[in-house]
C-alpha cells in the first residue's frame, strides 16, 4: 500500500515536479522563470505551458528607427523526467540585431536593429524601424505572425524621421513628418494578464521634434526635447523590448532588453 505521504508528493504539480529558475506559485500555477540561462530538471514529466522571448534588436544610430522586439514564442508540451537547456538572449547593441533564446529546442528569434540615417530596418523576430533618410527607408521583415518595422520619414533640413520598430503583437508605426514612429505593442502572457513581451521601440528624430513611443512589452520610448540631442534609450531587460533609435547628431541607438523563458504547470 503506497504511504499516504507519498501519493500526495507524487500527485503535486498537477503530475509534474520539476525545479530550477526562479520558482513562485500564483492562481493555481506553478511558474519557473530564467532571467538568465541555466536547466529545468523534471523530477516528474507531464504537460506544460512555455512562453520564450528573444532579446529585443538595438535602436539606430542618428535619426535611427527603432528596434524590434524579440520573437515571443508560446504552447504547451509534453516533457519526460530529465534536464532541458534554457538559454537567454542578450539585446543587441546599438545597430545590432537581438540574440535568439530557446527551451528545450524550441526557440524565438531576437528583434531586428533599428536602421541609421539612410539605412532600412534589419529583419528579426520583429522587425526594426526604417531609418530617416533623403528617401524612404522601409523597416525589417519579421518571422510569421511578428510585427514588421515602420518605415522612416524622408526629408531634411530637420523633418526627416525614424519608423517604430515592429512589436512581437502588432507592427511599428512609420514616422512621419512631425514625429517618429511609434514601436508596436508586444503579445500579453499569460492573457489578461497585463503583463506583455518583446514591444517594439520608437523611432528618433532631429531634437526639433518628438522622437515616438516605445510599445507594450519593454519597448523604450525616443527621448527629444526641441532642444539636446540624445543617445536612445534601452529597452526593459527580461522583456525583449526593442531600444529606441538616438538623435541627429550621430547619438547611438538604444540596446535592446534582454530574453526571458518561463515555463508553468498547474499545481
Amino acid at each position: 500500500m503506497t504511504p499516504r505521504w507519498l501519493y500526495w508528493e507524487t500527485q503535486a504539480g498537477g503530475g509534474v515536479s520539476a525545479s530550477g529558475g526562479t520558482e513562485t506559485d500564483s492562481g493555481g500555477y506553478r511558474y519557473h522563470t530564467f532571467t538568465s540561462s541555466g536547466s529545468l530538471v523534471v523530477s516528474t514529466g507531464g504537460t506544460v505551458e512555455y512562453l520564450i522571448v528573444g532579446g529585443g534588436g538595438g535602436g539606430g544610430t542618428n535619426v535611427g528607427g527603432g528596434g524590434g522586439g524579440g520573437e515571443v514564442v508560446t504552447g504547451t508540451t509534453t516533457l519526460a523526467a530529465g534536464t532541458f537547456s534554457v538559454s537567454i538572449g542578450s539585446g543587441g547593441a546599438s545597430e545590432t540585431n537581438g540574440a535568439s533564446s530557446s527551451f528545450d529546442t524550441i526557440s524565438a528569434a531576437g528583434g531586428g536593429a533599428g536602421g541609421n540615417y539612410n539605412d532600412a530596418g534589419s529583419s528579426g523576430g520583429s522587425g526594426g524601424g526604417g531609418g530617416g533618410a533623403s528617401v524612404t527607408k522601409l523597416g525589417g521583415a519579421s518571422t510569421a505572425g511578428q510585427g514588421v518595422g515602420g518605415s522612416g520619414y524622408p526629408g531634411g533640413g530637420g523633418v526627416t524621421a525614424g519608423g517604430g520598430g515592429g512589436g512581437a503583437g502588432a507592427s511599428g508605426v512609420s514616422a512621419t513628418s512631425g514625429a517618429g514612429g511609434d514601436g508596436g505593442d508586444g503579445v500579453q502572457w499569460p492573457s489578461g494578464s497585463g503583463t506583455y513581451y518583446g514591444g517594439g521601440g520608437g523611432g528618433n528624430t532631429f531634437e526639433s521634434v518628438p522622437g515616438g513611443s516605445g510599445g507594450l512589452g519593454g519597448g523604450a520610448n525616443a527621448p527629444t526635447n526641441g532642444v539636446g540631442k540624445f543617445d536612445g534609450l534601452p529597452g526593459t531587460a527580461n522583456t525583449g523590448g526593442g531600444g529606441s533609435g538616438g538623435t541627429n547628431g550621430l547619438k547611438l541607438g538604444g540596446q535592446g532588453g534582454s530574453g526571458i523563458v518561463i515555463v508553468r504547470y498547474t499545481l
